[in-house]
């Protein structure tokens, strides 16, 4: 009986996590950030000893949508390099230097989309990642958790989680590999509210 039961709700969660959400349920047109809801976190290895979970507080993304054809749709992200997240300001101050980010000659990481394809309950977002100067083409694994009417703000909201996966070194931020992992794990989560 237990199998059973198991079973059934095994089903039904796998029948579940194959159902994308619907974006024609909100309009066209654009969405940006609720910032009070919104995350960008990515983690390395570090000598094989520990993960790091590092994060940026500062970010703004902007999606065009077109909800007939999601093809047509665009997304633009832009971090600010100096509020990465990393519980020590000994720490922050060694990334954000000239070794690292840089972020005296280079205050902005942005991203630009350059197509947008549905792959099952996945929008698989590609475009150019730009950091430290160097630019370099990305994938972004997205799912669109929800796409509704905001119960508090009255508006669209569109929510979404993602993640990615790049090698440091392509932007000029290979120090000290192998030995601290070249590959980063990006994982964020956001809604996006329809503009004014």
């Amino acid at each position: 009986m237990k199998t059973n039961i198991l079973l059934a709700i095994a089903a039904i969660s796998a029948t579940a996590s194959t159902n994308a959400a619907d974006l024609t349920a909100v309009p066209s047109g654009k969405y940006t950030l609720d910032p009070t809801h919104a995350y960008i976190h990515f983690s390395y290895n570090h000598l094989g000893l520990s993960e790091p979970q590092l994060s940026f507080d500062d970010f703004s993304v902007e999606l065009t949508l077109d909800n007939q054809n999601v093809a047509a749709s665009s997304v633009a992200v832009t971090i600010d390099p100096t509020s990465v997240e990393t519980g020590s300001e000994i720490f922050h101050d060694h990334l954000t230097g000239a070794d690292w980010f840089d972020t005296a000659s280079f205050p902005q990481i942005s991203f630009n989309s350059a197509s947008i394809t549905e792959e099952g309950d996945k929008l698989m977002v590609d475009g150019e990642l730009t950091i430290k100067g160097q630019s370099k083409p990305i994938t972004l694994d997205v799912t669109v958790n929800n796409a509704m009417e905001h119960p508090m703000a009255k508006k669209p909201v569109i929510g979404i989680t993602g993640t990615a996966k790049l090698k440091r070194s392509d932007f000029g931020l290979g120090n000290f590999a192998p030995y601290v992992g070249d590959d980063v794990s990006i994982r964020f989560t956001a809604e996006l509210l329809a503009a004014e």
